[in-house]
């Protein structure tokens, strides 16, 4: 790398939210020619722009502007796409065949005069809440193993040492406990309004803004290193370079536009109340669909602030990750405790909606998303023949006729 690098600029769970991403598009690239540009995981997945794109915007932007990627584990299969799988590092994930790591471990850069380390970090949590299909053959090591091993490897040649964890931002103040020898933490995979920087000893964590509202960033001082946060600052422009990015951004978000019904009370106007809206899923699908039970996780919907009209986008942001709804098996061992397994679940995917509540004795399957049938229950037994988004829209809004009244 020949620029002359003077600070490290990292973003996080952008979740693809590109309809606001003028602001952050253009300062990243104002910064990146003195500013190594880095992520920390979950670039991907999150609005209809990934859902209509499968991820192409996405990593034009990430190949365009980025330097080092941490993997989340939104959208992983991505990372290890030629052109990104170059720029991400992870220290702790490993092939089942022959223990290999799965990406390059570090990265050692100048930095200000400083030769400093960038690695990563995926912790178990967000490893294990991969698609079981995408991390098939893979496993994670310790995080803190994986961290020291590369210390003791090359601190010989390093002054200074920079984490990428997408981890959560508690997990990270442990792991900052556990390695007094990082520097800087820069957090991922939490979705909370604490950004930081909190100190651990000699070590900092601190996080960016969510959704491509902002950034963290940090820079030399003294013999440490000085951390702070900052929002994007709002543009409508684009810099030359980034044009045509921006006309497939704007083209997607026509697309996304279009009306899809008028949206009904309660959810008009207001902040989506994810659980009422599962409540009322889960009261109207069983029957059609030969349902003795249902489960849902509410992790499957993202909140969004609805209007009075329900559009693609809106929809898709509601509903953003494609989930078929499917019958599953449960696994043997909570056959008999259906109270052991909804806490197993919640504790691996978030709060649940069941129907009815409680569950009934001597169920052997449920109806569910497919992401917790092939993940965390028995396997799917089959398809339901409904999409998770088609229950969602079927409630949330009232479709126009043929002749244009509201049915």
């Amino acid at each position: 790398m020949t620029r002359p690098l003077t600070r490290i600029v990292a973003t996080t769970d952008v979740h693809s939210a590109l309809a606001d991403a003028s602001g952050m598009l253009a300062h990243l690239h104002d910064l990146r020619p003195t500013s190594l540009i880095v992520d920390c995981g979950d670039f991907f997945e999150g609005t209809g722009y990934y859902q209509l794109g499968r991820g192409r915007l996405e990593r034009e932007i990430l190949t365009t502007l980025y330097d080092v990627l941490a993997p989340g584990n939104h959208g992983w299969p991505h990372y290890f796409e030629p052109g990104l799988h170059q720029l991400t590092v992870c220290a702790n994930v490993r092939s089942d065949i022959d223990g290999k790591p799965l990406f390059g471990r570090i990265r050692i850069l100048d930095i200000a005069g400083r030769q400093v380390a960038v690695t990563a970090v995926i912790g178990r949590q967000a490893f294990d809440a991969i698609p079981a299909d995408q991390r098939r053959g893979q496993h994670v090591i310790d995080p803190v193993a994986a961290l020291r091993e590369l210390m003791l490897e090359h601190h010989h040649h390093v002054d200074a040492w920079m984490v990428l964890s997408h981890s959560g931002f508690e997990t990270d103040l442990e792991l900052a406990a556990a390695c007094p020898f990082a520097d800087v933490i820069f957090a991922g995979h939490c979705h909370s309004e604490f950004y930081a920087p909190a100190h651990v000893g000699d070590t900092l964590v601190v996080k960016g803004a969510e959704l491509a509202a902002g950034y963290a960033a940090v820079e030399p001082a003294g013999s440490g290193w000085a951390a702070h946060t900052r929002r994007f600052p709002q543009t409508t422009g684009l810099p030359k370079d980034l044009a045509a990015i921006g006309e497939k951004i704007a083209a997607t978000g026509q697309r996304l536009a279009t009306s899809l019904g008028t949206v009904n009370e309660p959810y008009r106007n207001s902040l989506l109340d994810r659980r009422l809206l599962l409540t009322e899923v889960t009261s109207r699908v069983p029957a059609g669909l030969g349902a003795t039970a249902v489960i849902l996780n509410e992790t499957a919907l993202r909140p969004a602030r609805l209007g009075d009209v329900l559009t693609l986008g809106d929809l898709l942001t509601v509903e953003p990750f494609g989930n078929q709804l499917v019958h599953a098996f449960l696994p043997d061992e909570h056959l008999t405790d259906l109270d052991g397994l909804l806490d197993y679940l919640t504790e691996r995917s978030g709060a649940l909606v069941t129907a009815p509540n409680p569950l009934p004795a001597g169920i052997r399957s449920v109806l569910t998303t497919s992401y917790l049938a092939d993940t965390y229950l028995g396997g799917r037994t089959h398809q339901a023949g409904l999409q998770l988004g088609q229950a969602v829209r079927h409630v949330l809004s009232t479709a126009p006729s043929a002749d244009g009244d509201r049915r």
